[in-house]
């Protein structure tokens, strides 16, 4: 089992270098704006786009079944399950492309992860409300790595508690953002909708699942 803060803490001096540090209070959240290359983000959304297995997941609210603002898959190593928002997620084997960005992450990130939520955002009235990723099963302290292909689209973090000014950012084509330490005990993000045109946006957050 990973001590996952000082893993991060070991990584800093890296990180720094190479890396635009976007928060480090309460938590430490890292983009990295290029980190593929245009013509590699161009394949990579074009081989996901048209072989990962995209569904339609629901949930419940007021007693009615109301279809997420996105598509979304579930790939990881067997045996690691997911749940959030009411939704149990079974893993699907890895595909060659995911295995290509995930050893690619690894090598800055330096853990092993072992699973990995797809979001498809297919236009702008696709979004994400505002949420933590704190479930039990990703462990305390928890370290998301958060690829983007497609699409320029907003990012936000709110503080849970402190009156603090929401951090924005945008996350492009072929961006790392890696979220570490305490942020999902101290924050909730976000990905607006927005009335604007915007293309297709394919997200991956790779996690590790204890």
């Amino acid at each position: 089992m990973y001590e996952q803060m000082e893993l991060w803490r070991d990584r800093a001096e890296n990180v720094e270098r190479n890396g635009k540090v976007i928060l480090s209070t309460n938590g430490e959240v890292i983009l990295y704006e290029n980190f593929f290359t245009a013509k590699e983000s161009d394949r990579l959304f074009n081989n996901l786009h048209s072989h990962i297995q995209w569904q339609q997941d629901t949930i419940q609210m007021f007693g009615k079944s109301i279809p997420l603002p996105r598509l979304t898959a579930w790939y990881g190593d067997e045996g690691k399950s997911y749940t959030y928002s009411g939704i149990k997620q079974y893993p699907k084997p890895w595909i060659p492309e995911l295995s290509l960005i995930k050893n690619r992450i690894e090598q800055v990130v330096k853990v092993k992860f072992n699973s990995v939520l797809l979001n498809l955002y297919r236009n702008g009235k696709d979004g994400m409300d505002w949420h933590s990723d704190d479930e039990p099963e990703l462990g305390k302290n928890p370290i998301i790595g958060s690829v983007s292909f497609g699409g320029t689209r907003r990012f936000l973090l709110k503080h849970k508690k402190m009156k603090v000014q929401k951090i924005e950012t945008k996350l492009s084509h072929g961006s790392l953002l890696l979220m570490c330490g305490e942020t999902q005990h101290h924050w909730q993000h976000r990905v607006p909708k927005t009335a604007k045109t915007v293309e297709p946006r394919i997200n991956l957050t790779f996690r590790i699942i204890h």
